[in-house]
């Protein structure tokens, strides 16, 4: 039987409000992966449609627990970093990328830090060009169309781009250092929505969306993220990666509506996990 792989995600943790680690650690334990934490700060919420919401820095402690790990000869087939809480975290997390790379790690940054065309208020202009430098240490991004901008130091053009510009950006994100890149948030036809992904080496860029849900759904970034990880650390190419991470993504949009469930909480990811265990080959 195959070795179990192990992941590390590098997240914060929001208590209440589905993202981040409460996200990552089922969603990529149900692709039968041993899944690690290393939690960037503590929320009593996430940040989004809560107002008084505790915030505990987490920073000090990154490095004794990376340092403890290195003690015990712990090895990672991926590592995947998330929300980070301060600016002195994008130095400390790159130092943990080096620290525990091999040639067969796997490293994937979902630079977390903007949408809409805004940064999230916790991110300064300096936070994000040091994002773009953790970006370049990557094998793989999934940023969203805001969040390329801000990576590229770029005007954000908004969200209704053509492939021909969609695939400019995408190479440029390559360009930073990544061999691939999955940009989340496109929208070729009127009543879609998906992600587009690009691989380096093959010089070729895939399509894949779902029907247009509307509303703003917190989460579905993690959720898209952590689902692709878990299918390409199962083997799968990047193309049906993304489509799988598109389409449970999607389904787990469309299950919290039919539940008429309050979308501040996050998506029913759970009641969707069926589909992607199955689609997995391990159900």
């Amino acid at each position: 039987m195959e070795r179990q792989k192990r992941a590390l995600a590098i997240h914060d943790i929001s208590c209440v409000g589905r993202c981040s680690l409460t996200v990552a650690l089922p969603i990529i334990s149900a692709a039968g992966v041993d899944t690690g934490v290393l939690p960037t700060s503590i929320l009593s919420t996430h940040t989004g449609g809560f107002e008084g919401y505790t915030f505990r820095d987490l920073t000090e402690d990154l490095i004794p627990i990376a340092n403890h790990w290195k003690s015990l000869k712990l090895r990672f087939d991926a590592l995947y970093s998330g929300f980070l809480g301060s600016f002195e975290q994008i130095d400390l997390v790159a130092q943990i990328f080096d620290d525990f790379r091999t040639q067969d790690t796997l490293i994937m940054v979902d630079p977390v830090m903007a949408d809409n065309g805004v940064l999230y208020s916790i991110y300064s202009p300096e936070m994000a060009k040091g994002m773009a430098k953790l970006c370049a240490k990557a094998d793989i991004v999934v940023p969203n169309l805001t969040e390329a901008a801000f990576i590229l130091d770029e005007p954000y053009r908004g969200e209704k781009l053509t492939p021909a510009e969609v695939g400019e950006i995408v190479k440029k994100l390559v360009a930073l250092g990544p061999k691939q890149a999955v940009l989340t948030g496109i929208s070729f036809t009127e009543g879609r929505l998906g992600a587009v992904c690009y691989d380096k080496e093959q010089g070729e860029m895939s399509y894949f969306d779902g029907e247009l849900i509307e509303g703003y759904y917190h989460g579905t970034g993690d959720v898209f993220g952590s689902a692709l990880l878990g299918g390409l650390l199962s083997g799968m190419s990047l193309e049906r990666a993304t489509k799988l991470a598109v389409d449970y993504t999607n389904l787990s949009i469309v299950m919290t509506k039919q539940l008429n469930q309050e979308r501040r909480y996050g998506v029913c990811f759970e009641r969707a996990l069926p589909f992607y265990i199955k689609e997995l080959g391990l159900g």
